[in-house]
């Protein structure tokens, strides 16, 4: 593979104000230091200022690009609809809230480097530094989730499908997203059931990862959600998304 010329890296955020500039600087100073050149597009819902606060950064910085809009629409359609605004060769996406630093993509551009399609972080992997756990109840619903989602779809080489940090070669990106349907949460484990179908070659990096205590998912409601967008995937009925244009801004100017 040739050598990597640029990293696109998308920022889903809702409602995250008061972490979003401490995960942009992050990723910015991370690229910097290597000088690798780069994009950071931030996908922004809600209602709380997250948009102007990464505008605001923006302005200084025409690698910053933030889109998004009040509604609520789903991390796995924001996503979904900035991926194909990227233009690195590598594109992938973090959490907003900083759960793994950016200094992880060391290992993942070696992974990429020798050939694999697409590279995912793991909470689940030896080597991996929880540095806070998330409490009982949820590590006992994760563990529930998995044996679920990998008697329903498979994947049960992968201990961690939904840590927020994956990259992948921009054709990979291009063609997963195009076919992603999800617009939740479980966009994760679609889009590694589509690349495991499609015969992409997957690499796992065990990472550095703390809980921020900060949920957002409802225990009744969004489980219930999940489930069934587990057995979409498995079976097929994924509808066709509707994909309106969002609101884009650019050099710190927010569209009303």
């Amino acid at each position: 593979m040739a050598p990597i010329v640029k990293v696109s890296v998308v920022i889903p955020a809702y409602n995250e104000a008061r972490r979003i500039a401490a995960t942009i600087h992050d990723a910015q100073s991370y690229f910097e230091s290597r000088n690798l050149a780069y994009e950071i597009v931030v996908s922004a819902e809600g209602t709380d200022g997250t948009r102007e606060v990464a505008a605001a950064l923006g302005r200084n910085n025409p690698a910053i690009t933030v889109i998004g809009s009040p509604a609520r629409r789903g991390k796995g359609r924001g996503i979904r609809e900035t991926i194909r605004l990227t233009t690195g060769d590598i594109v992938g996406f973090v959490d907003a809230d900083h759960k793994t630093p950016m200094r992880a993509f060391d290992d993942f551009a070696v992974l990429l480097q020798q050939g694999y399609d697409l590279v995912i972080g793991s909470r689940g992997l030896p080597g991996a530094v929880i540095e806070r756990p998330q409490p009982l109840h949820r590590r006992i619903g994760s563990r529930g989730f998995a044996l679920f989602m990998h008697a329903v779809v498979g994947l049960r080489d992968y201990s961690d499908t939904q840590c927020g940090f994956k990259f992948f070669r921009r054709q990979i990106a291009i063609d997963l997203f195009s076919r992603q349907r999800i617009d939740g949460y479980m966009f994760d484990v679609e889009i590694l059931y589509l690349a495991s179908k499609a015969g992409y070659r997957i690499g796992q990096v065990p990472v550095q990862w703390r809980d921020d205590g900060d949920s957002r998912l409802q225990l009744v409601m969004g489980n219930a959600r999940n489930f069934a967008d587990i057995l979409r995937i498995r079976f097929g009925a994924c509808p066709a998304a509707a994909a309106p244009e969002s609101d884009r801004v650019r050099s710190g100017e927010v569209a009303p």
